[in-house]
């Protein structure tokens, strides 16, 4: 058996970190799985999934800076870019003493994971990608908003976006939208991450995070080489209704990664909220296949 518990940390000088954690009661040790969260939510998204997972692995799932509950003092002049994100959760890794680990990747998890990959290559032993992607044919017609701000950086283009997608009805349709059971997706989650949204100068950190995901984009090459060079087993479940990150991301992993598992779930953004224990049960067996056995092969 297992227990989740919730902790906080403080690193990269000053950040709380809130995280939730379990392990399996019986091997503290037990290889590391992270998960890491998108926009709008938190580890909140995975309250579901960290029982099913630390009944084998120990499962560690971090807010990012800007989400949930970690909290960011005013003096520490934080600037919300991804490299920033990263080396926040860089050093959370560190304070944790964790080395290595399989990472679950899921909207902005997906580029923070990637540019940590980058950096410390062998770290990551496998990775699953749920609607965490890497390929600019992934890009659904949802960023049509955010790719105009890109191109201008204007303040017309920055408000568009923060009208059209820092709303309430927008917060509760990425839960909903392309979701098989929409009306059994708890209404806490879309709440919640509302909730959170509205705090004071949260607006201006996500428009500034829309507008450097640009940089991740830049990246995407960079991403791709070191899936090549790696080969790290890749695991895709991917809702294949999401209006984000559209199932075409998914397959191209199999272009870098010949041996990558590729599976369309009938969901949307957040398949996790009605796909929990599929994605789980699917997860468990490729790591016991994949993930225990790999030999990191990054030159």
């Amino acid at each position: 058996m297992s227990s989740t518990e919730i902790k906080s940390v403080v690193v990269d000088s000053g950040i709380s970190v809130f995280y939730r954690i379990g392990a399996p009661a019986d091997n503290p040790a037990a290889p590391t799985v992270l998960l890491l969260h998108g926009f709008p939510t938190s580890s909140h998204q995975y309250r579901n999934l960290i029982p099913l997972l630390s009944q084998h692995y120990r499962v560690v799932a971090p807010d990012l800076p800007g989400f949930g509950f970690t909290t960011v003092p005013a003096e520490r002049n934080y600037s919300y870019t991804f490299a920033a994100l990263t080396a926040t959760i860089g050093a959370f890794l560190d304070a944790l003493a964790i080395k290595s680990f399989a990472v679950y990747i899921f909207d902005y998890g997906a580029p923070v994971a990637l540019r940590l990959a980058l950096e410390r290559p062998e770290a990551i032993k496998a990775i699953v990608s749920q609607n965490g992607n890497a390929y600019t044919e992934g890009l659904g017609d949802a960023w049509a908003p955010i790719q105009k701000y890109w191109a201008s950086g204007a303040a017309d283009d920055r408000a568009a976006v923060r009208d059209t997608i820092l709303t309430y009805e927008t917060t509760k349709w990425q839960y909903t939208h392309g979701s098989r059971a929409p009306d059994a997706i708890a209404p806490e989650t879309y709440t919640l991450d509302w909730a959170l949204l509205q705090r004071p100068g949260n607006f201006d950190i996500q428009l500034d995070l829309f507008f450097d995901y640009q940089n991740n984009v830049k990246l995407y090459p960079q991403f791709q080489e070191y899936f090549r060079k790696s080969q790290v087993p890749l695991l895709a479940v991917w809702g294949k209704h999401d209006a984000f990150f559209i199932p075409p991301g998914a397959e191209a992993y199999k272009r870098d990664l010949p041996k990558a598992e590729v599976i369309l779930l009938d969901a949307g953004h957040f398949a996790g909220e009605t796909e929990t224990a599929d994605i789980a049960a699917r997860m468990l067996k490729f790591f016991e296949a994949r993930f225990l056995n790999h030999v990191h092969k990054y030159v």
